[in-house]
């Protein structure tokens, strides 16, 4: 019992009292819900027994808070559910399907045998602070282009050094899974990490898991250990250049922090690749001269230019000749 001399049924007539005991439902000490769709709207639902088990007769290692008094028996804690509903904090819902629920119309009173959808949603204020904080990181992310350099460039380096841990990482996991798992153990470390279904803070625990492998895997894991220490020992053996190989990685680093793996286009051109490609009024001036200065007729000589003239007027007059016969 808690150190408290005020009976529940008169402490939870305050509302904002009511409240913290709702927090302390909603939080992750309070009973265990499902995830349902209710009006195409994904909430969490439980049934009205096992919320009234959890009050009235809470499980060895629940966390109650000191300041939120028990309750004595299944009365007291069936009266408090009442009056959750009648406040909007939990609403009578039924099964419609797999994973779908309906609203119950006719029956909304509190009844242990029925479901109830959880629309208490605590404190937004933490949510507020979140929804403004994605809007204010939105519009600076849309700024990019007018961020100045050094902001730019220190992004640049984030992203490729996250890049790299990520693929650093993913290969330590994949060689320490497949050297313990020949052994016959399945070690995965973070197993959790790509686990889409979990939070971002569960997704890191456990820090690591070891089990052993399940039975009649032992023919895969000879056949896998013979054809890795094979393609090992294949890579020894092969004369190479281990020095050479060591400074094509690190030029590769240096090109990829700063950004010299892509094309070798100037910044201007970068900049203009949307711009129309017309000439400049200097450039048509200056492509006119170089033609003028590179012009056939210029550089054949007089003697040849009357040279050229005289046969244009002979195969005239042979012309002329040929029509009046």
């Amino acid at each position: 019992m808690a150190d408290t001399k005020e009976e529940p049924t008169s402490f939870y007539d305050d509302e904002e009292n009511l409240k913290k005991l709702c927090d302390f439902l909603r939080s992750k000490e309070g009973p265990p819900v499902r995830e349902a769709v209710l009006m195409e709207k994904r909430v969490h639902y439980l049934k009205g027994e096992k919320l009234v088990n959890f009050l009235a007769e809470p499980k060895k290692g629940v966390k109650w808070p000191a300041k939120l008094p028990r309750f004595s028996d299944r009365q007291e804690a069936i009266a408090v559910c009442k009056e959750l509903c009648k406040l909007q904090y939990l609403l009578r819902s039924e099964k419609k399907g797999k994973g779908e629920l309906s609203v119950n119309r006719m029956v909304r009173d509190f009844d242990e045998a029925g479901y109830f959808t959880w629309l208490y949603e605590g404190d937004k204020t933490f949510s507020h602070m979140m929804t403004t904080g994605l809007v204010i990181g939105f519009l600076f992310c849309t700024c990019f282009p007018i961020w100045p350099t050094f902001l730019k460039v220190f992004v640049w380096y984030m992203s490729v050094s996250f890049l790299l841990f990520i693929f650093f990482l993913v290969t330590v996991r994949a060689l320490l899974f497949l050297f313990v798992w020949i052994l016959g153990y399945d070690f995965w470390l973070l197993p959790n990490l790509f686990d889409e279904s979990l939070g971002f803070v569960e997704s890191f625990q456990p820090v690591y898991s070891f089990e052993p492998t399940k039975a009649g895997q032992l023919p895969y894991r000879v056949g896998v250990a013979v054809a890795f220490f094979s393609f090992c020992y294949w890579a020894i053996t092969q004369p190479s250049e281990f020095d050479g190989f060591i400074s094509a990685q690190g030029d590769f680093l240096s090109d990829l922090y700063a950004g010299k793996l892509l094309s070798d286009t100037s910044q201007q051109d970068k900049e203009n690749i949307d711009k129309p490609k017309v000439q400049s009024l200097n450039d048509l001036l200056k492509s006119l001269d170089e033609e003028e200065k590179h012009d056939p007729l210029e550089e054949v000589s007089e003697e040849e230019q009357v040279d050229s003239l005289l046969d244009n007027l002979l195969d005239d007059e042979e012309d002329i000749d040929e029509e009046e016969e």
